[in-house]
């Protein structure tokens, strides 16, 4: 299945639009490299609002993550050397009680990916795949504008179709808040 990046960019946008219409919160930068790949991706975020609090000082909150990124295979290594993938994926974040200090996350989301193949390695059984992260980070600034974390994301189609070669992927994201 080939899909060129309009039609990526346009699925993003419909995403966008089953959104609250209320407006971003916040934007996002991730580079990542994993298995013979280097990644990266932009992002759009929206809060969910709500807070759960555990015990006085820390509480558990949300947001909606979508993202358009581009990955990029080994020059060493033969095959498609080149994919998009557009994802989305609810967050669930464990922070600090104030705007700044520490924070870890975890999310599952879908990701499409524009081919099935990075890399003669990599193999997707489906453009289709499921996204989870776990990270940590730091928000800072004055009103905690700024956001820098690490994540460790894979990517799979969780056996819906064979092969099932995940990816893994290190990355840094950089956050700002709106």
């Amino acid at each position: 299945m080939k899909l060129n990046l309009t039609k990526l960019a346009g699925v993003l946008l419909l995403v966008c639009t089953a959104l609250p219409a209320h407006a971003v919160d916040s934007v996002s930068l991730e580079l990542g490299a994993g298995n013979h790949t280097d990644m990266g991706r932009v992002g759009l975020q929206w809060d969910w609002n709500k807070k759960w609090p555990v015990g006085d000082a820390w509480a558990v909150s949300g947001y909606w993550d979508a993202s358009l990124g581009y990955w990029r295979g080994d020059s060493g290594v033969s095959g498609a050397r080149d994919l998009y993938d557009i994802g989305f994926t609810p967050v669930v974040r464990l922070s600090q009680n104030k705007p700044t200090g520490w924070y870890a996350e975890a999310g599952i989301g879908v990701h499409l990916l524009s081919e099935t193949r990075i890399n003669d390695r990599r193999q997707f059984g489906t453009a289709f795949q499921f996204g989870d992260h776990i990270g940590a980070g730091y928000r800072f600034g004055a009103r905690g504008e700024y956001d820098l974390g690490y994540r460790f994301q894979h990517l799979s189609n969780a056996d819906i179709k064979k092969p099932n070669n995940g990816i893994n992927f290190n990355q840094i994201r950089f956050a700002y808040h709106f």
